[in-house]
This record gives structure tokens, sequence and C-alpha cells, in this order.
């Protein structure tokens, strides 16, 4: 789950990372009060999304006096803002962030992250500040420091340090790095994020450290330990098609393609999507419905599925170990009498009494496509696809 930025500077701030002074504003009027209230010459206006590349898209406006401040969030407000990060959909801005600007005398790049090969959190830092990390990798490679925590001990002062000394920190300064570093990394811990990174971490013009932008994403499956964390989504930034699924308890990633999957296991549906692309397709969904496919998941499953209007065609895909095929054929079926099913469905049934779920499916007088092996249902899929796509181009013609 990610957080707005706003969100991840009052959590990086309790934990004594110092931020700037700022406050949040849902209305013109009230990002330009925001700024009187703040006091100072100078503001920064951040539109509030889930996505980096804000600056450039037009998202992050200086301005120098509160009527500024007004027409900037005027601006903001109401639009979709397109970065490389959002597509060509972009993300609806509906709240902005008036902040005190600060001198900045350097900028510093700082993230934390769970490195899955070492299994360990890692810290990732550059002196070279502001930019994504993918281009500071590509363009200045010898800049990066990196540093693994024991977790056994935690991280420790003598790593910040030399972290600190790595990215050229004045001495008077390391200390405040310290903090800096020590916090992110018990938010990271005690919170269960996947990732904190501030970008950029900035030495001001009187020599103070401070996170000029913050990123947070939290594990989902730690959520019910942190009921304040969960408290913070923001369903207006996230696919509506994954916000739904995730309300009732499916795992569901939207893609582009045509052809829909509802498939039980994470790993089955990873390999289903590769046979339909290997079979000349393009899955429109990854879907794990999990080991359990009652007729009522199954039925939320394809409801999910069809919400998308790019798919033009369903691949059920079951394999049945803790499950029984004949129990699961019962479900799809049910489905189907509950579901309006306007597109071809395949279904491939695979484990245990699978033949009585095969005479199930082919007893229901229902009009769905069997398939016994995988590539058999990606290529029946496939053919489906394509014949749902030749009758609506010629319907269109017509």
């Amino acid at each position: 789950m990610d957080i707005h930025e706003y969100q991840a500077k009052e959590i990086l701030s309790r934990f004594g990372v110092a931020v700037p002074a700022g406050a949040l504003a849902y209305s013109p009027e009230q990002a330009a009060y925001r700024a009187r209230e703040l006091g100072g010459e100078r503001w920064v206006v951040k539109a509030q999304v889930h996505a980096g590349g804000r600056g450039k898209a037009g998202g992050v406006k200086v301005c120098d006096s509160d009527a500024e401040v007004q027409d900037a969030a005027e601006e903001m407000f109401g639009r979709k803002l397109v970065t490389h990060q959002t597509g060509p959909e972009g993300k609806g801005i509906y709240r902005v962030y008036v902040e005190a600007a600060v001198p900045i005398a350097s900028e510093i790049y700082l993230g934390f992250v769970l490195d899955r090969s070492s299994q360990r959190v890692m810290i990732v830092a550059s002196a070279e500040g502001g930019m994504e990390i993918e281009e500071i990798s590509a363009e200045r490679p010898e800049s990066i420091v990196r540093a693994t925590v024991e977790p056994a001990v935690g991280l420790q002062e003598f790593q910040c340090r030399e972290i600190a000394f790595k990215l050229g920190i004045a001495p008077g300064m390391v200390q405040q790095m310290v903090r800096t570093l020590q916090g992110c990394f018990r938010a990271f811990t005690e919170l269960d994020a996947t990732m904190v990174e501030i970008n950029p971490l900035i030495i001001t013009g009187d020599d103070r450290i401070m996170a000029l932008d913050g990123k947070m994403t939290f594990d989902d499956n730690a959520l019910f330990r942190h009921p304040q964390i969960a408290e913070l989504r923001d369903k207006s930034q996230e696919d509506p098609r994954e916000s739904r699924a995730a309300d009732r308890g499916l795992s569901y990633v939207g893609l582009d393609g045509s052809i829909g999957c509802i498939v039980n296991g994470a790993g089955l549906a990873m390999a289903t999507m590769d046979t339909i692309k290997l079979a000349g397709g393009e899955p429109a969904n990854f879907l794990d419905i999990g080991g359990g496919a009652s007729p009522e998941r199954v039925a939320k499953a394809f409801r999910l599925v069809l919400s998308d209007k790019n798919v033009q065609a369903i691949l059920v895909n079951i394999f049945a170990g803790i499950n029984r095929c004949d129990w699961v054929a019962e479900g799809v079926v049910q489905a189907l009498r509950e579901v309006q099913v306007d597109v071809p469905v395949v279904v491939r049934l695979a484990g245990t009494n699978v033949e009585e779920g095969q005479k199930i499916l082919a007893e229901s007088g229902l009009p769905l496509i069997r398939a016994t092996t995988l590539m058999e249902a990606a290529e029946r899929s496939v053919e489906a696809w394509q014949s749902e796509q030749a009758q609506n181009t010629q319907v269109r013609t017509n």
C-alpha cells in the first residue's frame, strides 16, 4: 500500500526525521490560507498523487505570494497528472500540500528497501539527489552507496557514520545524518514498510538536514497490525479494479490485454499469463482466487474480470489440490448462472476428481469451451478472443 507525501512526512517526523513546515489543502482558497498560516515569503505547492516525476509534469510549483499559491492550486485541482509512472491515464489531483520553501545547499538520495537476495534491509544513498534512482544508476553509478542491516542488531551508529562520510557530509552534521538514518530505519521496521524513500534529502543553507520529499510503501499482509496505517489508504489513487479485488479478498493486477484470467494460485496464474502470451494473446489481468474456489468466490472473480471492458474472452484455469474438481466445476457452473457473461469462457480443470468435474461442465448446458492442458486452454482462449474481435470489427463495419 502506498501513501501520500504529506502522510509519509508526518510518519517520518514522529521518528525524528526533520521535515519542512507544511499543511494540507483541499481547495485553492484553503491552500492560500495555509500559506498565510505557515508564514514566510515563499512556498511550494505540491500535488498529492501516488507517483514520482511530479515536478516535470507540473505537479510542483514554487510561489512567491499567497495569490500565486491559490492560482497554482487552482490549476492543479481536478486535473489528471500524467508522469512516467502514472501511464497515459494519469492520476487525479484531489489534495495539495503547501510547504514553506527552504534554501537548498545540496541534495541527497536516500532509500530503504527490502533486498530479497540478501534477505536484509538495504540502504541505498547517493550524493546525486533530486534524480530518480534509475537515472543515478545509469549516469553516476559510482555515486551510489549501499549498506545492508544485520537484523539481529539493527542499524548501528557506526554504519550511519560510514554512510555519512561516504556521502561527503560535513563533520558537524554527521550526527544529524545518524538521527535521520536511524529514524527512517525504525519507521521501516516498526511499521512493516517495504520501502522508505527520501528524494531529495537536503542540506539547507543553514546546515540542517531535512526530508524535502517522502515516499513510503507498506506490506499489505501486515496492515492488520497497523490500523493507523491502513486508514491512510487513498483509493482514488488506485486502479479501481484492484481496489474492488482487495476489498473482496482477491489478488488482482490489471493489465492491458483482452483475455481475462481466473486462476487459483499465484504461480499458476503467472504460468497461465505466460502461456497466453506464448499462444499469441495478451492477458487482461493477474487474478489469484486463492485455495478456495466456492461458487460465491468464483462469481466475485467473474464480476471483477468482466468489469474490465477490454476483456473479450475468459480463461478459467484451476488445479485442484486442496480442492476437488467437482466442487470447482459446481462453483463455475453456479457462478455463470448468476453472472451475465457475454464473452467466450474456456475452462481447464486438473487434479483431484477431474473426470467428475469435466462431467459436470459437460452436462451443465452452458456454452463452455473445455480444455485438458494449459497450452490447449491458452490456444482456445486466443482463438475465442480472435473470433470475438473479428465479430466486433464486422459489426462496426456494417
